[in-house]
């Protein structure tokens, strides 16, 4: 079983962010999804690593940047069992909006 579990809306950005990259090339479409799973695996194991953003949302959520593509933000929950993976954001959108949504 995973130890860590995407939302509806984490999967489609996922998806959203995959296909976006893959217009221009699959190879690097597949390298960020792969940092993407391997943060997720990291996270998974010290689920505290990341940051609270009070400044984005009042919801007990963290955020970690995927290395080594700092535009591309996980949010997630800290304290779920498996660790429940939120949204997978770029940095430049509006995340407080998309948050409070």
């Amino acid at each position: 079983m995973s130890r860590y579990q995407f939302t509806p809306q984490a999967a489609g950005d996922l998806f959203e962010i995959w296909s976006y990259i893959a217009r221009d090339s699959i190879g690097a479409a597949n390298r960020v999804e792969e940092a993407i799973y391997k943060a997720c695996d990291l996270l998974a194991e010290g689920p505290l690593r990341g940051h609270a953003r009070e400044d984005l949302t009042k919801h007990p959520l963290r955020f970690w940047t995927v290395q080594p593509y700092p535009r591309c933000i996980i949010v997630y929950h800290p304290k779920t069992d498996p660790l429940q993976i939120i949204r997978i954001l770029h940095g430049a959108r509006n995340i407080a909006a998309i948050l409070s949504g």
